[in-house]
């Protein structure tokens, strides 16, 4: 079964396509600045290794999906049949607790909750429907980052707010990343060597975007990130966890309006608000030469991180792994050493030979005997989704 997966974000397009047998991706590309005037795009054939581009004007996402098909008939000599095609989608609230097969009443129920992700659900929408009117015949899959975290307690989820924000507004924790913290948390299960039905573990996905999952006999039961992604984790450019009185505080005495403050807890705070920027490799660079506000914007990002361990092992009682993903998460050794350093209490300790050691793999990090894995894992959403649709696919049919 060949299947392609997209995810259509707020102004680009990203896609691969899967050879399900082998689970091999044949082609992968992307489209970016999409409305901008100035669109990007490029597909990969990864068997031949030769790479298709095109510049020009992409004004909208159902144009980038025409573009996105020209280019994989290009890339792969004429094309080829696609069984499936498999759709990211950041937000599905309360209303969808497993993937499911898209029709028009999936895709109104997306629609309805535009207000909780009104930058990503437009985006998901017009990628389905342009790819539902050039190939009708070919089954479509939704498959929803809020899934995962479905299987919080009311308790977790749940804000001490007035019931009729809830009743009436849906408003509670929805979490994201939820397709890779899933994806990154049975991996480890499978390094431990672990059941996933009795496996409990952290997961770590740090990068621009960063938010923490604690699950539970492989069952999600908290997480960082809330009815959006700003909050959890002080990120690349969102602030994270702040006092909500800060808002109403800079509104009355800053004179800045709700617009301008949502502006800058979402693109103008986090490590970038701290030090100038939100790349971490160089904040780690101007950390060495001695540059303080760097190292503020280190500490700092590390101190929310091991608060969010500390108290999710204490929601879970145990674990049995620390999971290290996500762009950061998987490449920065720094980071990871300095997020275990002190949690010997709780039976993490790093090796700092195997942490180092460079490698692309899965792989365990601890020390030998060491009472807690530490698993380091490449995320791959894209394969997660593919896998999910084959399964939804499988199963209509039977």
């Amino acid at each position: 079964m060949k299947i392609l997966v997209i995810n259509s974000g707020s102004s680009s397009i990203k896609f691969k396509l899967f050879e399900m047998d082998t689970r091999e991706v044949v082609c992968k590309g992307f489209i970016e600045q999409i409305g901008f005037g100035k669109s990007y795009a490029s597909v990969t054939n990864n068997l031949t290794g030769k790479t298709f581009e095109m510049k020009g004007s992409i004004p909208n996402h159902g144009f980038g999906i025409d573009v996105m098909n020209r280019m994989l008939e290009d890339a792969l000599g004429g094309g080829a049949k696609v069984d499936a095609v498999g759709h990211r989608v950041v937000q599905g609230a309360d209303l969808f607790s497993e993937s499911v097969l898209i029709d028009y009443d999936v895709m109104e129920k997306i629609r309805e909750l535009i207000p909780l992700a009104p930058l990503h659900n437009p985006a998901h929408l017009a990628g389905m429907r342009e790819t539902m009117r050039v190939s009708p015949n070919t089954p479509n899959v939704a498959v929803f980052d809020t899934v995962f975290h479905q299987t919080m307690p009311k308790s977790a989820y749940m804000y001490p707010l007035p019931l009729e924000f809830y009743e009436r507004f849906k408003v509670r924790r929805y979490g994201a990343h939820g397709t890779s913290h899933g994806f990154v948390s049975r991996e480890a299960a499978k390094l431990a060597g672990t059941s996933y039905d009795k496996f409990s573990c952290i997961t770590l996905h740090l990068g621009s975007g960063s938010s923490v999952a604690a699950i539970k006999n492989g069952r999600c039961v908290d997480t960082s990130m809330g009815l959006t992604p700003l909050e959890g984790l002080m990120m690349g450019t969102r602030c994270g966890d702040i006092d909500p009185a800060i808002v109403p505080f800079l509104m009355k005495n800053a004179g800045l309006n709700y617009e301008e403050i949502d502006e800058i807890m979402n693109k103008q705070s986090g490590l970038l608000a701290i030090c100038g920027t939100n790349d971490m490799r160089e904040i780690e660079e101007r950390t060495n030469s001695g540059d303080e506000a760097a190292k503020l914007a280190f500490d700092m990002f590390v101190r929310r991180v091991k608060k969010y361990i500390g108290a999710y092992i204490a929601i879970l009682g145990r674990i049995d792994a620390l999971v290290f993903t996500a762009g950061i998460g998987e490449n920065d050794p720094k980071i990871r050493a300095a997020i275990c350093e002190g949690l010997d209490v709780f039976g993490i300790s790093l090796d700092t030979h195997k942490n180092t050691f460079p490698s692309r793999e899965a792989r365990l990090v601890e020390q030998d005997g060491a009472k807690i894995k530490i698993a380091v894992i490449p995320t791959d959403e894209e394969l997660a989704i593919a896998l999910e649709t084959e399964r939804v696919v499988k199963a209509s049919r039977k």
